[in-house]
């Protein structure tokens, strides 16, 4: 029977020790506080991290569940909710699982307490210098960072359209919180005629060799251009300068094959869980 990787498809020796080392690597380096860097408090219950955001936003995560059974994962899932329970400001909890975790019965102990599973999206990681390529934008298109409040305002409500999201000023509030910090956190968009028609962050991890790339989305009518492409190459390029060689992001499965053809790898998936007080 020929080897095959994560997901079931025939893999090269080569292409198994890619996709291990990468794994590797997003376990040790991204699952600490690495992954929480603007966290207003965090509070451990055994392997377990919960984490508090502002505006209300909790967020569980962990390195892994530490060999716990189908029992104890009840246990810390009840436990989990209750701790959010008692602090009323807290509307909306994400309990991030990973594809590759053992973790037995979690799904089940999830639902029972009250969260309710996304789509499924593709953990994908690759070598920045690959990424960091000159892309030919059409006529008229131009990339550029964004710091101003106007730009970030507009920028989020193309993204909130995009998703088909209402628009609220929280999103662009805590994004132009984070740029005051100054912690390398960049915003970046394409526009044309004044008009943004596509945006991407970048967010450099401290202590690590990654740089994450978040939040892209693309008008309808722009899309398949080579635009969202562009503005992977140029946060690319950016986390390069940064001193970053790993791109990491979560992707859908419209961003996926673009990643791919980039050179970036699927190594795992996430699926995140969704809890409303």
């Amino acid at each position: 029977m020929p080897n095959v990787d994560l997901f079931g498809r025939p893999a090269t020796v080569q292409g198994m020790d890619q996709v291990s080392r990468l794994l590797d690597a997003y376990d040790e380096q991204l699952r600490t506080d690495a992954e929480t860097p603007s966290a207003v408090a965090v509070d451990h219950l055994g392997p377990l991290r919960l984490v508090t955001f502002a505006g209300g936003r909790g967020f569980v995560t962990y390195r892994d569940l530490a060999g716990a059974d189908a029992r104890r994962i009840r246990s810390l899932v009840a436990e989990a909710v209750t701790h959010y329970r008692r602090d009323p400001s807290i509307c909306h909890v994400e309990w991030k699982t990973r594809g590759h975790d053992t973790a037995p019965g979690l799904h089940d102990a999830l639902v029972s307490n009250g969260f309710t599973p996304d789509e499924p999206e593709s953990i994908m990681i690759g070598e920045a210098r690959a990424l960091a390529v000159d892309v030919s934008l059409s006529p008229g298109v131009q990339l550029r960072r964004v710091t101003a409040d106007a730009d970030v305002r507009a920028m989020c409500a193309m993204v909130s359209a995009v998703f088909g999201d209402p628009y609220s000023d929280d999103v662009a509030d805590a994004l132009l919180r984070r740029l005051g910090f100054g912690d390398g956190m960049e915003l970046w968009v394409a526009e044309t005629q004044g008009q943004i028609i596509s945006a991407g962050r970048l967010e450099p991890v401290c202590g690590t060799q990654f740089a994450g790339i978040w939040g892209g989305a693309t008008t309808p009518e722009w899309r398949s251009l080579g635009i969202y492409r562009a503005l992977t190459a140029a946060r690319a390029k950016s986390a390069l300068r940064a001193g970053k060689t790993l791109i990491h992001s979560d992707s859908t499965e419209y961003s996926r094959p673009i990643l791919e053809r980039a050179g970036m790898v699927k190594v795992s998936t996430t699926t995140p869980y969704r809890w409303e007080r």
